[in-house]
């Protein structure tokens, strides 16, 4: 049976950068609500329904030394930033059934290590130096409701509703944060195809809806985000390439802005994956993408590791 055990872990990659009040980074302070680049290959295959759930594990590490205006072209500040993210996650899946598909849950706790720098040049001269090394708990996410169809053996389609907690480590005057200080809803909608072949096709859909920031009465605008993998099944390796496409739909809201602005992104890289139940083995994941055309924000790589396990 073509099954792919999908560990949910929407996680943060926090980006929270101090510029100055005129600067024109989307969403507040060039951090994205939920992390980019969690999803590749079995994105639209949920986890079996077991007495005790599934467990699992999230490990990646995004690096950046480039930060973009509206135009894409590369801000004449000098910026470094490091964050080593380890997410955590809960999922049951459960038989009971809501609409012809299985009902679950999930809670997923989240760890930051964060290394950042800033030197903001202005004529070319520096005029502003800040730096910070956290090593925090972001925010909490939680998913109270998922809803997973197997359609056939080979095609699976889940969605899920998932909700940020304001919990994470926050301090507005700090370059670094682990946490958004804000709460954000998100919907998700994941499938995945696989061909008699052996030929995959995953793709994951979210917005993230923000509510605002009470520290500093910032709202971000939505955040769209397209997940994807394309891959050939040999044994039980999965081969190909993933990446994803990420575009802010509406414009932040905030005092100190006069017009909103807009961020988006787009990275692609290799990705494979393990999964043999018989071996006794827990499935792995395992991407490296690179940003392209980012505008608004950082632009960097991504290396990340994913594995579950279910009791």
């Amino acid at each position: 049976m073509l099954y792919r055990q999908w560990l949910l872990t929407p996680l943060i990659i926090a980006l929270t950068i101090y510029l100055l009040p005129t600067s024109t980074y989307a969403t507040e302070n060039g951090s994205p609500t939920t992390g980019l680049g969690v999803l590749d290959f079995g994105a639209g295959f949920m986890p079996p329904s077991t007495p005790n759930g599934t467990v699992g594990m999230r490990v990646s590490n995004y690096r950046a030394t480039v930060l973009t205006d509206k135009n894409g072209n590369r801000s004449p500040n000098d910026f470094k930033i490091n964050v080593t993210t380890i997410g955590l996650a809960y999922i049951r899946m459960t038989e009971q059934e809501l609409w012809g598909a299985r009902y679950g849950f999930a809670l997923m706790p989240i760890f930051f290590k964060m290394d950042a720098d800033l030197g903001v040049n202005i004529g070319g001269q520096r005029v502003l130096s800040n730096s910070a090394e956290v090593f925090r708990p972001a925010n909490l996410q939680v998913a109270p409701l998922i809803l997973d169809w197997r359609l056939s053996p080979n095609l699976g389609i889940n969605t899920q509703l998932l909700i940020q907690l304001p919990t994470g480590d926050y301090d507005k005057n700090r370059l670094a944060n682990p946490g958004t200080n804000h709460w954000a809803v998100s919907p998700v909608l994941n499938a995945t195809y696989i061909s008699p072949g052996g030929f995959e096709v995953s793709s994951s859909f979210q917005l993230d809806i923000n509510f605002r920031n009470p520290a500093t009465d910032y709202r971000s605008g939505v955040e769209y985000r397209h997940e994807f993998a394309v891959g050939q099944h040999v044994g039980p390796w999965t081969l190909g390439i993933g990446g994803y496409y990420y575009r802010q739909l509406s414009d932040d809201d905030a005092p100190t802005l006069t017009t909103g602005n807009r961020a988006n992104t787009f990275a692609v890289g290799p990705a494979l994956s393990y999964f043999k139940p018989e071996s006794g083995l827990p499935p792995i994941w395992l991407h490296a993408y690179k940003e392209f055309d980012a505008h608004n924000r950082a632009e960097g790589y991504t290396v990340a590791f994913r594995t579950g396990l279910s009791f």
